[in-house]
């Protein structure tokens, strides 16, 4: 079970770590109850069963994850935090690629104190 977390700028290295393991629910634990995402085609998905669709297909496709946090600007109990990475994974024809992006994310302190997901855009502002 995933501790509290209590810097928002540590969930995109916690994420890449869970994502990178192949831990679907570890990634999961990371959002926020009714959290959202862009995906990278665009499509906007919300909810826990959507949400590990969505990563399971990522981790199926043997996606390695690399983020480099840029900024984490927090304000009451809201985070933005936009950070750069590459997601190396097994395109439709089998060949490997790695698309890069920036993404615009948004993480909300919890009552326990705790501080999680509950929106992605890996589109960042595309």
């Amino acid at each position: 079970m995933l501790s509290v977390v209590t810097d928002p700028a540590t969930l995109p290295i916690l994420f890449q770590g869970a994502l990178n393991a192949g831990d679907v629910e570890g990634v999961l634990a990371l959002f926020a109850p009714g959290a959202g995402m862009r995906t990278v085609t665009g499509e906007h998905i919300t909810g826990a069963e959507a949400l590990r669709a969505e990563i399971g297909g990522t981790v199926a496709a043997r996606g390695k994850l690399t983020n480099v946090p840029r900024h984490a600007l927090v304000g009451a109990d809201t985070a933005l935090l936009v950070t750069d990475w590459t997601m190396e994974i097994d395109g439709p024809d089998g060949s490997r690629i790695a698309p890069t992006g920036t993404t615009a994310n948004i993480a909300h302190r919890d009552a326990d104190g705790g501080w999680r997901f509950t929106l992605l855009n890996p589109l960042g502002t595309a």
